[in-house]
């Protein structure tokens, strides 16, 4: 139901009730403004694109305030919408204030600091989630972070750093005894910083070679460590070559002490894995003693994956060794690393010409073609 009517006083009253029943009004000084509202009103109502006025005009704090409060994340999660939210200046402005000039100013005083695209990506898609949220409990008709233009990503065969066998050799052997053991099981079995200092001794099957994911260690403050479960899809179970294994077993006999089962295989702070600033100071340690520079902990993650992409396993293989949550991920960051079909047809053709013309198969030809 919608109606005008002019009052006393000449101005023009329009009303309208939304689909919960409850009536909204407008004062206007002309009638065809109020008409042209009220019939804005009464299609955003029909269309289910209705927006309560006076809850848009919450603000986007205090909404990001009660709505992250209801979702169920990690400590790790929290900090980061934490982060982007404060990033974004945006809290003290009303939600249906908020247009797409004010995330793209964001976005530029991100570029100019400058932060990674990388970085600039996941802040924004952080906010976006909030202002998504905000779209189904009809707070704002649309959201504003929609067909926003970032800085462009470098493609990963550009930016992704592989250290070379030398150098991963030279960091293992001059890395410190304690931390030998964390580099090789970054290197050689691909595990992220925070899941290697998770590691207990019994994760650690030695009679089968294999190794349990079963956690991983996050920050929790200056100095503070959080034990939590790995990333979503992450739990894995981790097949160790010969050689990686006898060094986890030389680590725990010199390296470990307390009850085998609970146990950290590294030793931070006194019953504590170590800390993420503690195993950076080790790693800056052993690329300082390596005469290594321009290669990040987690590059031998990357030198892992493109071991085993050499060696022929296929993208399940290698997103399980990884721990991706699936194999699109996998794709996307090591699709380039995969031969191509114009890879695979050269290799095969170099193959049948090598064997259509190597010694012994000219002289079959040669003699079984001859006349008699």
């Amino acid at each position: 139901m919608a109606s005008i009517k002019r009052r006393p006083d000449g101005r023009w009253r329009a009303r309208y009730r939304d689909d919960q029943g409850h009536e909204h009004s407008k004062h206007f000084d002309r009638k065809i403004d109020g008409e042209t509202w009220l019939a804005a009103q009464t299609i955003a109502v029909a269309t289910g694109a209705h927006v309560v006025p006076r809850l848009s005009r919450i603000t986007v704090q205090a909404f990001y305030d009660d709505w992250s409060h209801r979702q169920v994340w990690a400590s790790g999660t929290r900090t980061a919408m934490d982060l982007a939210m404060r990033s974004s200046r945006l809290g003290g402005y009303q939600l249906g204030q908020v247009g797409h000039s004010h995330i793209e100013a964001w976005i530029k005083r991100m570029a100019d600091q400058p932060l990674a695209p990388g970085t600039i990506k996941t802040r924004y898609n952080n906010v976006r989630g909030v202002f998504r949220a905000a779209v189904p409990d009809r707070l704002i008709a649309c959201d504003p972070t929609e067909a926003v233009r970032l800085p462009r990503q470098r493609r990963a065969d550009a930016s992704m750093t592989i250290p070379s066998i030398e150098d991963v050799g030279a960091l293992v052997t001059a890395a410190d005894d304690s931390f030998r053991a964390f580099v090789a099981l970054c290197a050689f079995a691909g595990l992220r910083l925070g899941e290697a200092a998770a590691v207990q001794v019994a994760d650690i099957d030695f009679l089968r070679r294999q190794l349990t994911v079963a956690r991983q260690v996050q920050r929790a403050g200056d100095r503070q460590v959080e034990i939590k479960a790995p990333k979503y899809g992450s739990e894995r179970v981790i097949y160790l070559p010969d050689e990686l294994a006898t060094l986890m077993a030389q680590h725990v006999e010199r390296h470990t002490v307390g009850r085998v089962t609970d146990r950290w295989l590294f030793q931070g702070e006194p019953g504590d894995p170590p800390h993420q600033n503690t195993v950076c100071y080790w790693w800056r340690k052993a690329k300082t003693a390596a005469g290594v520079s321009g290669v990040r902990l987690h590059d031998l993650r990357h030198f892992y994956a493109s071991g085993l992409i050499a060696a022929g396993c296929d993208v399940v293989t290698v997103q399980r060794a990884l721990g991706h949550a699936s194999a699109t991920t996998t794709l996307r960051t090591y699709a380039h690393l995969w031969p191509t079909a114009e890879d695979r047809t050269r290799a095969a053709a170099a193959d049948l010409m090598r064997t259509a013309t190597s010694p012994e198969n000219s002289a079959d030809f040669l003699r079984t073609r001859t006349p008699k």
